[in-house]
């Protein structure tokens, strides 16, 4: 049996109903924005995004925060692609916990492949 500090109502067998992330879902829809576990992206950044092609080269800033002190972290490079990664727990829990965040797939300058997990922070430029 699962235990948990958020009740749930049961759906069809051992499947949680999860009512507050399909309202969460269905609201982000309507809002135009891309759908996250964690964040709304605004529709301003989702249209961005959206739009981006591969190979167009783009400019992402990140805030990175250790205690008080915060700063920017830079990169730039060549846009690959736009995905949703599914994070799991080292814990016993059923599928549908899993955290799903939007992905950014980029190349750098020196060729090397990387990927960025977008927050509300986060800032995507299209640079020529």
């Amino acid at each position: 049996m699962r235990q948990s500090l958020t009740p749930y109502l049961r759906s069809s067998g051992d499947r949680p109903a999860d009512l507050a992330g399909a309202r969460r879902a269905a609201d982000e829809r309507a809002a135009n924005t891309m759908p996250s576990a964690t964040i709304a992206l605004s529709a301003e950044l989702t249209a961005r995004l959206q739009g981006l092609t591969p190979g167009q080269r783009i400019k992402i800033t990140q805030t990175v925060r250790v205690g008080m002190k915060t700063w920017p972290a830079v990169a730039t490079g060549a846009f690959r692609g736009l995905d949703y990664l599914a994070t799991g727990l080292a814990t016993d829990r059923v599928p549908e916990d899993d955290i799903v965040v939007i992905a950014l797939h980029f190349t750098k300058d020196n060729g090397e492949l990387s990927s960025v997990t977008m927050d509300e922070h986060t800032q995507v430029e299209v640079v020529s």
